[in-house]
């Protein structure tokens, strides 16, 4: 099992229709969608899709009818379980992307995740819910459930990670 990061810019208004068509190709392709976010406006869908014993699909923006996509990026799920996310194709309120520095590494950035984590407990109204990090270390999406963006941002302060883009989510 693997999974692979998806960046898609929908052409304007069409963020549903870019997933239904992404879909369609990995299911084609012989993978499984199995999650999408949709930044507020739509300006950008974030998609994680699961291949078994194939390669991942090299999909062209014009099959899907999008401006652009980006990857696949082959990714690891951290802080939560695959069969949950699948079962329950859980929502989330904010996307943080960071962008790895050169000098951490997988091993370097699991175990300061590990670190971290508990410190969570530190902004109770903000629920982190899981991290896809990039196998290649380029940068990582945390998914978070919060009031409100400043929320999300005192959590990153409080596991002294820092904040390269942050997106609301469309519910």
């Amino acid at each position: 099992m693997s999974l692979y990061l998806y960046e898609l810019v929908p052409t304007e208004g069409q963020a549903e229709a870019a997933i239904k068509a992404f879909d369609d190709a990995v299911v084609a392709a012989g993978g499984e969608l199995i999650e999408s976010q949709v930044t507020t406006g739509g300006t950008r869908v974030f998609a994680i899709a699961e291949f078994d014993a194939c390669r991942p699909a090299q999909l062209e923006s014009a099959s899907l009818d999008v401006a652009e996509i980006v990857g696949p990026n082959e990714v690891r799920l951290v802080g939560a379980e695959l069969d949950q996310i699948k079962a329950t194709r859980p929502e989330a309120g904010y996307l943080v992307e960071w962008d790895i520095p050169d000098t951490i590494d997988m091993e370097t950035y699991l175990a300061r995740k590990k670190a971290n984590s508990p410190k969570y407990a530190d902004v109770p109204e903000v629920s982190f819910l899981r991290t896809y990090v990039r196998e290649d270390m380029d940068k990582c999406l945390c998914f978070y459930n919060a009031p409100d963006e400043a929320a999300v941002v005192r959590a990153r302060e409080v596991v002294s990670t820092p904040i390269d883009r942050l997106h609301s989510l469309e519910g």
